[in-house]
């Protein structure tokens, strides 16, 4: 069933636990998301990227997703991932999707602030949760280097929740969105700082290849959501790869596509039980 992501948002922090979030670039990495959660009994959020976006075309992306939502037995939102604009999140919202993310963190606090506040105007009144961002989250993602990441500030962020009156916050912690160089070390005396102060959802990016360990200890820590897009990639390709290798000849696109997609049903299904919201639905 297709809910907001506020119903998700407010469940996770009352459980304890983070829902899953995976970004959908097609019909196959959608269908393994929701089969893994039904099988999980697990709530999941659906989200499409800038990138997602662009490749597919916003009118399939939502088609697709709230499809699959629409007809799950598991409770499923669908969020803008990194939405650029007013405008783009206007069109989100129109298009069906039940929670947004607005990412001003490369604004400058007030300008941020500014966007954040009209967002929210427009979308809670349609029951759409809102996430934003404070401080920047390194990666390919946004477009910045980890070097360059910009850690959330505790303070910063108990202002920034108290006068946008947002659903979830996205914090930068040490994260980084792709594949990591190394071990990606985690500020956890921080990000119980941020808890403490916003007392709100809080949302983890850049989660794929974040150690089991890590995970397991932000999440008690006010993480309630974490996104993972790399590491579904990698499952598909990996799968991809290993029927060319074996099958050369053959042409059949779901005799390749369907083993990527039980792949990347492996892999969500794993996160969902690491991240507590097996069971959760």
């Amino acid at each position: 069933m297709l809910v907001s992501g506020k119903e998700l948002f407010q469940a996770a922090k009352q459980g304890g636990y983070a829902v899953g979030a995976f970004n959908v670039n097609n019909m196959e990495i959608i269908q393994a998301i929701i089969e893994a959660a039904e099988e999980e009994n697990s709530p999941v959020f659906l989200q499409a990227s800038q990138g997602g976006i662009k490749y597919a075309g916003l009118e399939y992306i939502a088609a697709l997703a709230k499809t699959a939502a629409e007809q799950a037995k598991v409770p499923v939102a669908l969020n803008l991932d990194h939405g650029t604009s007013f405008a783009q999140v206007a069109k989100c919202i129109r298009a069906g999707f039940s929670a947004v993310m607005i990412d001003g963190s490369q604004l400058s606090f007030e300008d941020n602030i500014a966007i954040t506040q009209k967002v929210v105007d427009m979308a809670a009144p349609c029951g759409v949760s809102v996430e934003a961002e404070l401080g920047k989250i390194g990666g390919t993602e946004d477009d910045i280097s980890v070097a360059e990441a910009v850690f959330t500030d505790p303070d910063e962020a108990a202002e920034f929740v108290e006068r946008t009156k947002i659903d979830a916050l996205a914090v930068a912690i040490g994260t980084a969105h792709g594949v990591y160089k190394g071990e990606p070390k985690l500020d956890f005396a921080r990000l119980e700082q941020i808890r403490n102060a916003t007392n709100i959802p809080l949302v983890l990016h850049g989660a794929s290849g974040v150690p089991e360990e890590a995970i397991r200890k932000a999440v008690p820590l006010g993480i309630c959501k974490i996104n993972i897009d790399t590491e579904l990639r990698q499952a598909f390709t990996k799968a991809v790869q290993e029927v060319v290798h074996t099958k050369p000849q053959e042409f059949d696109p779901r005799k390749l596509l369907g083993p990527a997609r039980e792949a990347m049903k492996e892999v969500v299904k794993a996160k969902l039980r690491l991240f507590g919201c097996a069971g959760r639905a």
